[in-house]
């Protein structure tokens, strides 16, 4: 893609262009879309890949003034998108689905490379973008109001009240880097079956991905109008955030981040989801086995970069010793090394620093590791820690990393007040057979969701997602993002009566 270039291709252009094959040798350029046009001249910033070392993506970062063109730019392309039909919207979401399966494979490279993240994880997390773009298609059909009740009070005879979700108008999205393409595609699709124009703050850590998936809209269809893409650090996701054109924002990323972006955003509609430290209880009758292998192919996924990845395993003490064989063996059977390998099942972290954290806090957390506690650059070796100090930073504090704590407890309402100590609340597990234990949990546990004979780590795209606390508010699932990125507009007709007016 050559510089003089960019500014007159379009997304299937753009998207041939990133999704390069695999025997070229030069880093991915990501460019950056702004008003309508795809920019790669300018300043740059390099991400090298965190397993092969070597520069992987270079993305054309914001400058001086472009947030106010992002602003300006979006301010009449929300007239053009809320223009377009809910179906006109879910047709383009449907084939956004379609280009997603398409280029499933290519994405998933983008990410290993980018992220260090396995292919299996990668290929997982595009078919998750397929399903996510299908079911915004779907709530886009679904957008509608209603007929109020207006004439059963008095002063409401004679007259009829309707109302309907407008949209929004500008949407902000700020995305994480653990999931580039699906957080994307939640924001973004549901952003546009809602009728928004959209501006897309990616995560430096995967310009690329995030470029791919903007330019896979736009190659389904997707007016200009519909979306932009901006690449940069925190200083370029303020200037975003304080913007008077936007209207709404979306961030999913560290509580500190959150805090930031709410204290730029001032008087904005905000959905933040900020992660956890997500605990699984197995009680005295759970199948132990079972809850073993299952925490221990889900608190390694991504090297557990991920707000619901199993950190804290909760295990009744007349069980434990055994649930720790199991899942000390199921942990040393993960393949750890390449991520373009299909058979990886552990790559590497986002960068040696989050590697280092995850070594660190093993070594300080008081307790036995009984693997890990190791690191090749930035891999991670799959970590446990045995009975660490209830005050110790991975019991506390989210690890985000290849690691999982396993705690022994005698009283489930003990454990249950233990895990509420946290200050997150995002998503638990628990592996019992009692029903009454079951709603027990979900009664008393501060969190948003709970995942019953699971471990924490499990979402159903198209089910309400989010926490408590500080791990943000709001729901990501696309039928509650469309309401947060919608307006109720109310309609009254005086002297005009669905109802008798005596």
């Amino acid at each position: 893609m050559s510089p003089n270039r960019a500014n007159q291709l379009g997304g299937s252009s753009v998207l041939s262009a990133l999704l390069s094959p695999e025997e070229s040798s030069e880093p991915t350029r990501a460019p950056m879309l702004l008003a309508g046009s795809w920019l790669i001249d300018g300043p740059t910033a390099d991400r090298t890949g965190p397993y092969t070392r070597t520069v992987v993506s270079r993305a054309r970062v914001a400058q001086a003034g472009d947030a106010e063109a992002a602003g300006r730019y979006a301010r009449a392309a929300a007239r053009t998108v809320a223009a377009l039909a809910p179906a006109t919207r879910a047709d383009v979401l449907d084939r956004a689905a379609s280009a997603a399966a398409t280029h499933r494979d290519a994405v998933a490279r983008l990410i290993a490379l980018e992220l260090g993240k396995p292919l299996k994880d990668g290929r997982g997390e595009m078919d998750r973008v397929v399903d996510t773009f299908r079911v915004c298609a779907a709530e886009a059909r679904q957008i509608g109001g209603d007929v109020l009740p207006v004439a059963g009070f008095g002063r409401g005879v004679g007259t009829t009240a309707l109302t309907y979700r407008a949209p929004a108008g500008v949407a902000l999205a700020i995305t994480p880097f653990n999931a580039p393409a699906n957080l994307l595609a939640h924001k973004l699709g549901a952003s546009l079956a809602a009728g928004n124009t959209t501006i897309v703050k990616a995560p430096p850590q995967a310009p690329a991905t995030s470029a791919a998936i903007v330019a896979l809209l736009l190659e389904a269809g997707a007016p200009p109008e519909a979306v932009q893409l901006l690449h940069g650090g925190g200083g370029i996701g303020a200037e975003l955030c304080a913007l008077p054109e936007v209207s709404v924002v979306s961030f999913t990323g560290g509580a500190a981040t959150g805090a930031a972006v709410a204290r730029a955003a001032g008087a904005k509609r905000l959905v933040l989801e900020l992660g956890g430290n997500a605990a699984t209880i197995v009680c005295a009758d759970a199948d132990v086995a079972h809850a073993a292998a299952v925490c221990a192919k889900t608190g390694y996924t991504n090297s557990g970069q991920s707000c619901i990845s199993v950190q804290r395993v909760y295990v009744h003490r007349s069980r434990y010793d055994e649930f720790l064989d199991e899942f000390t063996k199921g942990v040393a059977a993960l393949k750890v090394g390449d991520p373009l390998d299909p058979a990886t099942d552990v790559g590497s972290m986002v960068d040696e620093d989050a590697a280092e954290r995850v070594v660190r806090w093993s070594r300080d957390a008081g307790g036995t590791v009984l693997a890990g506690g190791t690191r090749d650059g930035a891999t991670a070796a799959p970590t446990i820690v045995a009975d660490p100090s209830r005050t110790a930073n991975v019991v506390t504090e989210e690890v985000f990393g290849a690691l999982v704590a396993v705690l022994p407890f005698d009283d489930f309402d003990a454990v249950v007040e233990e895990c509420n100590r946290s200050r997150y609340g995002l998503q638990a597990g628990l592996f019992t057979r009692d029903v009454g234990t079951i709603f027990t949990a979900w009664r008393e546990l501060e969190v948003g969701g709970l995942i019953v004979n699971g471990s924490s780590n499990y979402r159903l795209d198209h089910v309400p997602f989010g926490g408590v606390k500080d791990s943000g508010f709001g729901r990501e699932t696309p039928r509650s993002m469309v309401e947060d990125y919608t307006v109720v507009k109310t309609l009254m007709l005086r002297g005009v009566s669905l109802w008798g007016d005596r």
